[in-house]
């Protein structure tokens, strides 16, 4: 492949981060809307407030197990440190996210909340970082996962120390949130590789969009349905999102470790 093109590819890639970013930083801090505390769904039932709310994270109990269990299933096969840990980290910040979101849904209110975001930067950063590493260079994904993780942990404390201080400013997690899904489409297309899980990484990103309107229509839903809310069908779809996370995973680590013994 020419060094044109190769050069060219990296363009891309650095233009829409630039894009991203210049746009994060042309508008103003954004505060976290008190209201969007207020759920469509607040019923109490065997004495669980937002019982639902809460009780829809159950899923992210088993496949965060599931899935902790598989990093380490294979250890000691998998080449250099940051394949050994990046699973580890992901799996068990599905884990993680099953008791922060519950704790958060129990209580709705910012501070509780940093413990519902906190786990899923564990999971944003490393899926983008897996990405870098698989698609762009094992090099460029070993440096983008010592980078993204500790990026994704600051972005949620430095919302909560701007809210502290009355000026809420979430542009940071927004990034760590968003990007990931801006970026992701255009690796695969600047990078294309012949593997048996790029599929999943598209199913992984449908359901995530999915799961994000269903979020964005919480009350709607609710008026329609009368049993389950927006946010509440969002936690379900959210975990089907994370089931194809498992997969890849999974074929990730087997393409890895083939790799690997064949050299």
């Amino acid at each position: 492949m020419s060094n044109h093109f190769q050069n060219y590819r990296y363009q891309i890639i650095f233009l829409v981060f630039f894009i991203f970013v210049g746009v994060l930083l042309f508008i103003n801090p954004v505060a976290q809307d008190i209201e969007y505390h207020e759920f469509g769904d607040q019923r109490m039932i065997f004495g669980i407030p937002n019982f639902w709310n809460v009780m829809s994270n159950l899923p992210l109990f088993f496949i965060g197990a599931y899935g902790t269990w598989i990093s380490f299933r294979n250890w000691n096969l998998r080449p250099e440190v940051v394949s050994k840990i990046l699973p580890l980290v992901l799996c068990l910040g599905i884990f993680i996210a099953c008791f922060g979101s519950a704790y958060y849904h129990w209580a709705p209110d910012n501070n509780t909340l940093v413990w519902d975001r906190l786990p899923m930067t564990f999971m944003f950063m490393p899926i983008f970082a897996l990405l870098i590493y698989d698609f762009i260079g094992k090099r460029e994904g070993q440096i983008a996962f010592y980078v993204l993780v500790p990026l994704g942990v600051f972005s949620v404390f430095y919302w909560q120390y701007t809210e502290s201080i009355g000026a809420g400013d979430l542009r940071f997690y927004i990034f760590v949130q968003f990007f990931p899904m801006v970026i992701a489409p255009f690796i695969l297309w600047l990078f294309p590789k012949r593997t048996n899980y790029v599929r999943y990484t598209y199913f992984i990103l449908g359901w995530y969009i999915v799961a994000k309107l269903a979020e964005l229509f919480d009350d709607a839903i609710f008026d329609l349905l009368g049993f389950w809310s927006g946010h509440t069908i969002k936690h379900l779809i959210g975990a089907i999102s994370l089931y194809y996370v498992l997969k890849l995973i999974v074929a990730w680590e087997k393409e890895l470790i083939l790799e690997t013994s064949q050299k």
